[in-house]
């Protein structure tokens, strides 16, 4: 089925900025709550928000198979249960019903009452049930830049890594959308030359510059998907900040791994932009260092030219950016992440989501973390107002921001923006 909804000549009657993140060709799904404290799910295009429920009520998508009450939900799970061609549909025919030579809701104003909101007026929601969130590990620069400040040079990459998408379970709870604040979290860190730990607030909070995908309903218990499958139960991305508390993660990874240092939140950009949507800027992903096993083999192109960017703006202050990474840079793509899960039979639902691991890239300002930016502190940031970062400071907020571009159309993600909040008081 073509996706009609990507034509790069389309053209929308909705007033849109120039450069908006999105145009008629992206229309990304989402959740939010209309200014009559409906929640519903919606879609994007410029600087409206469109309610999909009461498009659906009033007919707008005769001859799609749609449950009346698909989109007068909470949450996008099921409608990214219904699969791909269900996507698809949905997608071209809001592209249709948008579009510049199409009348039918542009000349009725009593259905754009109904339909259409600006962003003033809705509040975004987290756009799907998080019911498993799994973490990759799986940008070479950020696995060597991180494992040669603690293990040298020689042994910056664990044994497994360029054999495996390394990755550990997450805690789905605590993944909360843009604009919600998360708080300094407490827990043991061990000082420098101690032998005993102390407990109290973290010093080191990090942000991690990564983005997620989120799944269809993809296999039974006991069946893998083939890598050359796995883009088929990929709904979609969005931008993903995997808090970190530096000090906590040192002294508690070994030997299972990251706890309290990384489940006290997860922040993500609420409008989940489509594969379908990224089809354009699709490109070849890093040449395999060493032969990887048939499994994890693939054909055609995998990775996606997403530019990536960090900001941190402090209180009251203006935004710094600090870093310029990409998606592209990735060595284990979303695919080869996907089949991985499922080689020993793991089974994923609709809604699940999969962290890509911070991404780096080769030089300094492409870093993805604090701890990378600034080599644990030794070489601070210096912000606009005089002030310095070495690590993420009380009431600073950090803004990731996303988006692909070529001759022809910008598709974005808006931001994933987060205030870091003091430590309660115990």
């Amino acid at each position: 089925m073509p996706i009609t909804a990507n034509d790069p000549k389309r053209k929308t009657w909705l007033e849109t900025p120039p450069d908006t993140d999105f145009p008629i060709q992206n229309i990304p799904f989402g959740v939010f709550l209309t200014r009559d404290d409906i929640i519903t799910i919606g879609t994007r295009i410029g600087d409206y928000a469109i309610d999909l429920g009461a498009l659906h009520q009033l007919g707008y998508f005769s001859g799609i198979e749609l449950t009346d009450d698909i989109f007068l939900q909470d949450t996008l799970n099921d409608f990214i249960s219904d699969g791909r061609k269900t996507w698809r549909l949905v997608r071209n025919r809001i592209a249709d019903i948008f579009d510049n030579e199409n009348p039918k809701l542009r000349d009725n104003n009593e259905h754009r009452k109904h339909i259409l909101f600006t962003l003033d007026e809705v509040e975004m929601q987290l756009p799907v049930q998080v019911g498993d969130y799994t973490d990759f590990y799986s940008s070479k620069e950020h696995a060597t830049n991180v494992g040669t400040m603690f293990r040298g040079k020689d042994n910056a990459l664990m044994p497994n890594w360029l054999h495996i998408p390394v990755g550990y379970h997450g805690r789905s709870s605590s993944i909360i959308p843009s604009g919600i604040n998360a708080r300094r979290p407490w827990g043991q860190t061990l000082p420098e030359g101690a032998t005993e730990p102390i407990f109290g607030p973290s010093k080191l909070v990090d942000f991690e510059l990564e983005m997620a995908f989120i799944t269809t309903d993809a296999n039974v218990l006991g069946e893998p998907i083939p890598v050359n499958e796995a883009e088929e139960y990929i709904f979609g991305l969005v931008l993903f900040n995997d808090w970190s508390a530096r000090d906590i993660q040192k002294w508690e990874y070994v030997p299972l791994g990251p706890f309290l240092a990384k489940n006290f939140a997860s922040s993500i950009s609420p409008w989940i932009v489509t594969l379908d949507a990224l089809q354009p800027f699709k490109v070849e992903g890093p040449k395999p260092i060493m032969e990887q096993l048939p499994y994890l083999q693939y054909k055609g192109k995998k990775s996606y030219d997403i530019n990536l960017e960090v900001y941190i703006c402090p209180e009251n202050g203006e935004e710094n950016k600090i870093s310029n990474s990409n998606f592209k840079y990735m060595y284990w793509n979303m695919a080869q992440q996907l089949a991985h899960h499922t080689i020993n039979g793991c089974n994923v639902n609709s809604g699940d989501m999969m962290g890509s691991g911070t991404i780096s890239g080769p030089s300094q300002d492409s870093y993805g973390s604090m701890l990378e930016l600034t080599w644990r502190g030794e070489k601070p940031i210096k912000l606009s107002d005089g002030t310095e970062r070495k690590f993420i400071n009380d009431n600073d907020t950090v803004i990731l921001k996303g988006f692909c571009k070529n001759e022809n159309v910008r598709i974005g993600f808006g931001e994933c923006r987060t205030k870091l909040l003091p430590a309660i008081n115990m």
